[in-house]
């Protein structure tokens, strides 16, 4: 039968968290600044030698100021603010500052495009757009073509008038919380964006009862305590960051060091300089760390346990053992799922080549594509039982199609597919729908496919992944052309106009005609096996970034 919620298994309610008595954002950096104010929390190295830190009392402080500064702003209970912003101070203070007065952050990818910036504002319906001067033209242009954007705001230096300047505007702000309505834990605290199998991206709806769930599954599981701190080098406006690092940190007491981005030549004396005893990681920045130069002395850090997502191989594993020490621990989470469901287990039992097992607080299983649970050494569609808003996500902004289709009596299908060991530990099969995994970015083969079928010369095209050994996967456009003129360059700098970098093609080939189905559809499996069996396919181009991967099935 298809799976069921049970009386006998209830759903989960929204409260206040265990062990920290907070119900929202707001409640948490409150308590916390009222019980440790002078505590570290935060640590911010911006890489090229400017250190700085806050305590608990003074990160409130900052974030009371961004709340008054929005709500002077005419932002209310509601309203959506889209962050375009590496990572730094203020990517912190708006995400909280909003939470306090029950406004929403976008955040987005700093890589965006114009016409990707532009469909993330319009679609979120945000009032106002947060960046940074390097950002800043982008952004402006966006504002021009998004009638419900009324301003855009520098962080940091680089503002062109005091008007726009966020950093000067905070800062002329009280620091004690703004009057007005104060959000509850079912309210929506974010709308991140992820690639999907369709041609736009999907707003996942956060809440702050979800923010206070998944860090506190983190913080239980890798056993956080106060005087552990995170060292942060993935960009926050992915959930990893959030959710992982920055919501286990603040449900623990524990505090963190941020950097603006991975540094694979410094990551490990940024985690002895700042005494950092937890991480998190994916496979392609591990790989980059094992390229890295021998140094023994880094072999002295003191980190105790680095998480990671997606596949290294038996061999890395061991040479990071060799070289590094601190254990790795291999997880399975999407944005939807907010903590991870699926964790290798801390103490014993690590199985890295795996996901490893259902994590404390989720019911995970495996089923066909009628809801049917599959034998334990089948394969099947990974499943996760919760609840939407707290322990899973409360919807897709706007697309009540795909909220329907994800969320099926109280299970989150996930379109990723697993198989058990008899041991019930998860191994990866196939990803979700048609996903392309480049160096830790999700990249939806449909959005590229759109951006490609654009061009006037273009007929047809499929895009797959293929394996590259430094960043996961490399992006293949196979393009069927309606000019026999176009040419690979062409191609590649279309993409380019239209899309981020990391999604982009790194390789074109051209066939006369795609392999279809009796239906019409793309037959994709039949693209990958003709790459395999011919090897490095003649006439391809490279753009760029990374070690050419060998064109074949996509890794698993």
């Amino acid at each position: 039968m298809p799976l069921k919620l049970t009386s006998a298994e209830p759903p989960f309610r929204p409260g206040r968290d265990a062990g920290t008595g907070a119900s929202t954002l707001r409640d948490l950096v409150a308590e916390r600044a009222r019980t440790t104010p002078d505590a570290p929390f935060v640590i911010f190295d911006d890489l090229e030698g400017g250190v700085s830190a806050r305590t608990y009392g003074e990160f409130a402080g900052d974030v009371n100021r961004t709340a008054r500064l929005l709500r002077d702003l005419g932002i209310g209970r509601g309203d959506r603010v889209t962050l375009l912003l590496g990572n730094c101070p203020e990517f912190l203070d708006l995400w909280f500052g909003a939470a306090v007065i029950g406004a929403v952050v976008v955040p987005v990818n700093t890589a965006s495009s114009a016409a990707e910036l532009k469909y993330l504002a319009g679609h979120s319906d945000s009032r106002l757009i947060f960046t940074q001067a390097p950002y800043l033209e982008t952004a402006e242009a966006v504002a021009g073509r998004c009638p419900n954007v009324e301003s855009v705001l520098v962080c940091g230096p680089g503002a062109p008038s005091p008007s726009t300047s966020f950093t000067g505007l905070a800062a002329a702000r009280a620091d004690t919380p703004p009057p007005g309505p104060t959000p509850g834990p079912a309210d929506d605290a974010a709308i991140l964006y992820t690639s999907g199998t369709t041609a736009r991206p999907k707003g996942v709806l956060v809440t702050h009862a979800n923010y206070l769930y998944a860090g506190r599954t983190v913080a239980n599981h890798i056993r956080l305590t106060r005087g552990d701190r995170h060292l942060v080098v993935l960009p926050f406006f992915h959930g990893n960051a959030q959710y992982y690092s920055t919501m286990s940190t603040l449900v623990a007491g524990a505090s963190m060091a941020m950097t603006t981005r991975f540094s694979a030549s410094r990551y490990f004396d940024q985690a002895i300089a700042h005494g950092c005893t937890a991480s998190s990681l994916f496979a392609a920045p591990i790989r980059m760390l094992l390229a890295q130069p021998r140094r023994p002395e880094l072999r002295s850090n003191p980190l105790r346990v680095v998480l990671f997502a997606q596949n290294v191989t038996p061999a890395q594993l061991d040479d990071w053992r060799d070289r590094f020490g601190p254990q790795l621990l291999q997880l399975w989470g999407m944005t939807e799922t907010m903590g991870p469901p699926i964790m290798n287990p801390i103490d014993g039992g690590r199985r890295n080549m795996s996901m490893g097992l259902t994590a404390a607080g989720y019911m995970t299983d495996l089923v066909d594509d009628d809801g049917r649970p599959v034998a334990r050494s089948g394969a099947g569609q990974i499943v996760v039982r919760g609840e939407p808003g707290r322990t899973l996500m409360k919807g897709y902004y706007k697309n009540p199609e795909a909220t329907a289709a994800t969320l099926r009596d109280g299970w989150l299908w996930t379109g990723d597919t697993a198989r058990q060991d008899p041991e019930g530990y998860y191994h990866f099969v196939d990803r979700a729908g048609d996903m392309i995994k480049r160096a830790g970015e999700n990249v939806a083969a449909s959005e590229v496919e759109a951006a490609i079928r654009e061009h006037p010369g273009v007929f047809d095209c499929a895009v797959i992944g293929v394996p590259d050994e430094m960043r996961d996967e490399a992006i293949l456009a196979v393009v069927a052309p309606g000019d026999d003129a176009l040419r690979e360059d062409e191609v590649v700098a279309w993409c380019r106009s239209r899309l981020a970098g990391f999604r982009v093609p790194q390789q074109v080939v051209f066939r006369a005609a795609l392999p279809r189905t009796a239906v019409g559809k793309i037959q994709k499996h039949v693209l990958r096996a003709e790459l395999a069996a011919r090897g490095t396919p003649p006439g391809r181009t490279e753009t760029g970034g990374g070690v050419r991967g060998q064109p074949g099935h996509r890794r698993t």
